[in-house]
């Protein structure tokens, strides 16, 4: 997927001190001194972008909500004495008006907007015929489309300055993470718009301060351009999101530890191993789909006993049999058994749609 128009280099929003961008600050914009001490603090630092929350919208009422327009000025005041660009969140077209009259210089879109269209657009119309940075996080829930549409709403509003932020999503199930990463999603977004910016924000992913640092290299192995993460002058009596934020000291001891990937080599020794790896890794998967269409066909044949023989498609038992099996299997191969469960239920998924298939054409043909 392509979008008919060519997206501004981070290099063109902000003149960075080196790679990744890093965007910092607190989550919520709390007081005039809370604000200045905590940006003082990492002007200081490898820091590129300071970032508060201006408007807070929170999953309860009677939450602290943020200060609004009020707290504005303290950002502006930020901004012209630090001499350094400032990022807020925006969620209507109101506050896109507020943040470009307080001379904001980027601005970004929540989860909470991005899931819904309706809101995006609204955000869109009102960005039209305006020259300025837009990051847009992933929506709460893990759709691609959502993500990908959005982006496409800003872009056809005229926005060349676009990133893409991921700060991971919401799950039923219970992990140690906020917001589960679920790195797949924003490596195929990358597959479908190879020209947007990614940004990881390791502090709504992790919910916790002892998974930033380990989020943010993680992210930078995967070759993203930059990293968004909540600092607070004392995190521990912030007024929102306390257990995330980091002190500016703490901020300063993860970036020093990330290690900077190279995204190619020259070595000559090293490009050639991983040429003859990468062939031994092709030959494999030719095998592997091989074997996995050898594996169908005799799914589809047990469809057609079933069939002949009036029996259901899905066997509780024989599912249950495949399943822990295939898990011991896994740990006697020294391999993770949740990645071949993983693996195991795609298989199932497809297994009862192929054999669905075949009692659909089998009921045709009488």
């Amino acid at each position: 997927m392509n979008l008919d128009l060519t997206i501004s280099p981070l290099r063109q929003w902000v003149d960075f001190k080196q790679s990744p961008l890093v965007i910092a600050g607190p989550c919520s914009a709390e007081s005039e001194e809370q604000l200045m001490q905590t940006c003082q603090a990492l002007q200081h630092l490898k820091v590129d972008v300071l970032r508060a929350g201006i408007w807070k919208p929170r999953t309860r009422p009677n939450s602290f909500e943020g200060f609004g327009e009020k707290a504005l000025p303290w950002l502006q005041t930020v901004r012209k004495e630090l001499k350094m660009p400032v990022a807020v969140e925006v969620a209507t077209p109101q506050h896109i008006e507020l943040a470009l009259k307080y001379d904001v210089d980027i601005l970004w879109l929540g989860a909470r907007t991005t899931v819904n269209p309706f809101n995006v657009q609204e955000v869109a119309d009102a960005l039209r015929g305006v020259d300025v940075p837009v990051m847009i996080k992933n929506p709460v829930n893990p759709d691609l489309a959502l993500w990908i549409g959005a982006i496409e709403r800003i872009a056809q509003a005229g926005i060349t300055k676009i990133a893409a932020i991921h700060r991971g999503f919401s799950s039923f199930q219970k992990t140690k993470y906020r917001n589960v990463p679920m790195w797949q999603i924003p490596i195929e977004l990358k597959t479908y718009l190879p020209e947007i910016p990614l940004i990881c924000d390791p502090s709504h992913i992790g919910g916790a301060r002892d998974l930033i640092g380990p989020l943010s290299q993680k992210a930078l192995d995967l070759n993203y351009d930059g990293l968004m993460i909540e600092t607070h002058i004392n995190p521990d009596q912030a007024m929102s999101d306390a257990q995330q934020q980091v002190t500016p000291t703490r901020l300063e001891e993860i970036l020093s530890e990330l290690k900077i990937r190279l995204v190619k080599s020259d070595n000559a020794i090293f490009i050639n191993q991983l040429e003859e790896l990468r062939a031994q890794i092709d030959n494999l998967d030719q095998e592997l789909v091989e074997l996995l269409g050898a594996r169908l066909a005799l799914v589809e044949k047990a469809g057609e006993y079933k069939k002949e023989n009036n029996v259901t498609i899905f066997q509780m038992e024989r599912w249950d049999e495949i399943f822990r099996s295939r898990q011991q299997w896994a740990e006697k191969m020294n391999l993770n058994k949740d990645f071949i469960a993983e693996i195991y239920k795609l298989i199932h998924v497809e297994s009862i749609r192929k054999q669905t298939e075949v009692m659909s054409r089998t009921e045709a043909k009488a």
